[in-house]
């Protein structure tokens, strides 16, 4: 089984309130005090003038060992919400990895899932690692995207988003702090692109929870366990109430969902959960042998979930 080795998260020093983002979008001040006492956003962080490959470096340099273990990094997967994000040849991924000293590893994007990607990359990296045998090889899996657009500056009706980035490597041998016990995915291909967007989007409003609720009760018990044994899930950061409904319909407890970044950082497409582990090490809130899930759910649509032991 896979573990996680070690796992940063830069958040942008610029603090931008929702409302200026907001007014930038057209929303009124009924759709904005929704967003702030309801969904509980306010602020974002964004990164002026830093490019998509500004930001992954970051992420990198902000993992201690990353000097020490670049030689035996052999896998770099960017995990991408937007599929089509710089016209060719231009490629922030390469150029990330060239500016970090990675020319050696094979390097790709995984899209498709939207921000569940983040969790595609992991798994994919364990699975590859398993197999080419090297028990010294790592996967370094990068989350977190440029808002490049107008239209991804927020999920109407769930989010508004922001500029972090997380970076995590991942080994497929007995070392890393984080052993990864189980990991679960499910697609909902009938809300993958078409035309009708206003009636697609209120049938994936009726089926979000129940989707949520069953990839998080499979994740568990794909590891053996209850859902009760879980000691914090750590979300994709979209509208609080929506949590704290599932929480209500799981009988899971609602101060175990880590929800503490959704008014500082906003929603950072795959992002999220690597950030939120980083916050609850950094506050000495995650004690070993604690269980965590990282639970998302991509647009178009893909819901994931990994369990982990810290």
């Amino acid at each position: 089984m896979s573990r996680f080795v070690e796992i940063a998260a830069h958040l942008p020093p610029v603090s931008v309130p929702i409302t200026e983002i907001g007014r930038e979008l057209g929303m009124d001040s009924a759709q904005l005090r929704v967003f702030h006492r309801i969904f509980g956003f306010s602020h974002v962080r964004l990164a002026p003038g830093a490019s998509q490959a500004d930001l992954m470096v970051a992420a990198v340099s902000a993992l201690p060992s990353f000097p020490e273990v670049r030689h035996r990094v052999k896998y770099v997967i960017q995990a991408r919400t937007m599929p089509t994000a710089f016209p060719y040849p231009l490629n922030p991924l390469h150029e990330a990895c060239g500016r970090l000293g990675l020319d050696h590893a094979v390097a790709f994007t995984v899209t498709e899932h939207a921000c569940a990607g983040g969790l595609l990359g992991v798994h994919l990296c364990g699975e590859m690692l398993a197999t080419d045998g090297d028990p010294d090889a790592l996967g370094l899996v990068l989350t977190g995207e440029k808002i490049f657009t107008r239209v991804a500056k927020r999920v109407p009706g769930s989010s508004i988003n922001g500029e972090g980035t997380a970076a995590a490597l991942v080994s497929a041998a007995e070392q890393g702090r984080d052993r990864i016990l189980a990991y679960a995915s499910r697609a909902y291909p009938q809300f993958h692109g078409g035309e009708e967007v206003e009636r697609a989007t209120a049938e994936f409003q009726q089926v979000y929870p129940e989707a949520l609720a069953e990839i998080l009760t499979e994740v568990a018990a794909k590891a053996g366990m209850d859902l009760a044994d879980v000691d914090f899930i750590l979300p994709h950061n979209v509208a609080k109430v929506s949590w704290q409904r599932l929480c209500k319909q799981l009988g899971y407890p609602a101060d175990r969902v880590f929800l503490d970044n959704i008014p500082i950082t906003g929603h950072c497409f795959s992002a999220d959960g690597f950030a939120a582990y980083r916050a609850l090490v950094d506050n000495g809130r995650l004690k070993p042998g604690q269980h965590y899930i990282m639970a998302t759910a991509g647009l178009g649509a893909t819901f994931a979930a990994t369990l982990v032991r810290h």
